[in-house]
């Protein structure tokens, strides 16, 4: 199930964008004239509230931040395509990431509900405009425990240092362990606007509006080309002395995984890297993107031959012998995608990447490629943040309180079912590995964010530290 909440960034089915309007076509550009993108469209804000925090509590554990278990509601009103379909039909279909006899015994226990009434026969027939809500105890992956720490704070804006491993906000099976979400519960911060967003496995300066009219303003800003941004990361061997300027095209080859390349048919796109120390294996590499592509600088300095030391996607066995230097790759993208995920559970690592074996038993991981929809991302490494999971049709709906969920004071218990195995939870009945602190840092960081009337900066992290080694 993908789980867009109020308020969250909502990724939508290729069958969903055929019923959308065409794109307006692009006007022609007189000579030297730059193009200017429209507006985007604002969120109103994301609207969490004390409900939405209550619903769990997070523990330590490890060094790792982790949420308790808890129950939570799906919903969706009944898509066109479902008319005159069963809901035996419909999951057997379109919601695979769970058997069949999964959801007869959810309808069993009354975990399904259609327009507001039990189920208990999947062969009803859906008409148009039924509501289906479903029930499921959720477990989400752990993160790094190092704080979320707020650089700067005023009536317009709150500005943090986000830690590697957190996704700004609720997607895919991240909802508390997010940005978001640390900020309203610990921090009593709402109602707060992206302003521009960082991959999940990217640390460093985060930036919200607290209004509107604030988040419009910064916005303009954003489309002018008017702000600066500023990375540093390690990579791989000897980073050339000389400023090194890359121009390639980057494609998305899956938006579930949250994979690009460098391809002519891809996005233009330019970076700009200059060397700030070499300590004889690794080099410390300031980055500066003058556009905000999906993964552009991960990409980017894999094509040069100089990953990110410890990129979890893009310093790979699975590109090959040269780890896609100068974007040479000898496999297709599906024996790509495979070879990824097949080199990461042999690691019993896919929460790095995000995703989950549920995830990737709804479908070929590639059929996502061509997602017009999927936004850049601020846009520099965000998509990748929020892979899909397999039922992208529900919505989210407040916890269910009747399935023993309770909240205590300051909310460190959390719900009385989070200590127990749930009997219809396959969740309950796997155990992982958990992964190491060490695994859920990845030496990219971004560093500072500068406009016309502000500039944000953090701390070098250690890793990027000149007498700094493994």
């Amino acid at each position: 199930m993908a789980e867009p909440a109020s308020g969250d960034r909502k990724e939508t089915s290729p069958a969903d964008k055929e019923e959308a309007a065409p794109a307006p076509k692009k006007r022609r550009l007189a000579g030297g004239e730059r193009y200017v993108p429209p507006p985007r469209k604002l969120s109103a804000g994301v609207s969490f509230g004390a409900e939405h925090f209550a619903e769990t509590s997070y523990y330590f554990e490890g060094g790792l931040r982790k949420v308790r278990p808890y129950y939570f509601d799906f919903r969706t009103y009944c898509k066109g395509r479902w008319v005159g379909r069963s809901l035996l039909q419909v999951f057997s279909s379109e919601f695979r990431a769970q058997p069949i006899d999964y959801y007869r015994a959810a309808a069993r226990a009354g975990r399904l509900r259609l327009n507001e009434e039990p189920v208990r026969d999947l062969d009803v027939v859906l008409k148009n405009n039924d509501f289906l809500r479903n029930t499921v105890h959720r477990h989400e992956p752990p993160v790094t425990a190092q704080p979320v720490q707020i650089l700067a704070e005023d009536e317009e804006v709150v500005v943090v240092d986000k830690p590697s491993s957190l996704p700004v906000h609720p997607c895919g099976r991240f909802r508390h362990n997010t940005v978001i979400f640390i900020l309203g519960k610990e921090h009593a911060l709402q109602e707060l606007h992206t302003i521009h967003r960082l991959d999940r496995m990217t640390s460093g300066v985060l930036m919200f509006a607290k209004t509107l009219q604030v988040s419009k303003r910064i916005d303009e800003q954003i489309r002018e080309r008017q702000l600066e941004k500023e990375y540093v990361c390690r990579v791989v061997g000897e980073f050339p002395e000389q400023e090194v300027v890359c121009e390639e095209p980057i494609l998305v080859v899956s938006y579930k995984v949250g994979v690009c390349r460098v391809d002519p048919k891809g996005k233009c796109c330019k970076t700009i890297f200059q060397r700030l120390s070499y300590n004889g294996k690794s080099s410390v590499v300031r980055c500066l993107p003058r556009t905000g592509r999906t993964h552009q600088i991960r990409v980017h300095l894999q094509y040069l031959g100089h990953p990110i030391v410890n990129d979890p996607i893009y310093n790979m066995d699975a590109w090959g012998p040269e780890r896609g230097k100068g974007g040479k790759v000898d496999k297709t993208d599906e024996e790509l995608l495979k070879a990824l995920i097949e080199e990461h559970r042999s690691k019993q690592s896919l929460d790095i990447l995000g995703v989950s074996e549920e995830d990737l038993s709804s479908g070929a991981e590639n059929k996502d490629r061509g997602d017009p929809n999927a936004k850049d991302a601020e846009r520099n490494d965000t998509a990748a943040a929020c892979p899909l999971n397999s039922n992208t049709h529900l919505e989210m709906l407040d916890s269910n309180q009747e399935l023993g969920s309770s909240q205590t004071q300051n909310g460190q218990i959390g719900e009385k079912a989070s200590e127990e195995k749930d009997p219809l939870c396959l969740e309950c009945r796997i155990t992982r590995r958990d992964p190491s602190p060490k695994e859920l840092v990845m030496y990219l960081h971004a560093l500072r964010y500068k406009g016309a009337e502000f500039e944000y900066c953090s701390k070098m992290p250690q890793w990027a530290l000149e007498d700094w080694e493994e």
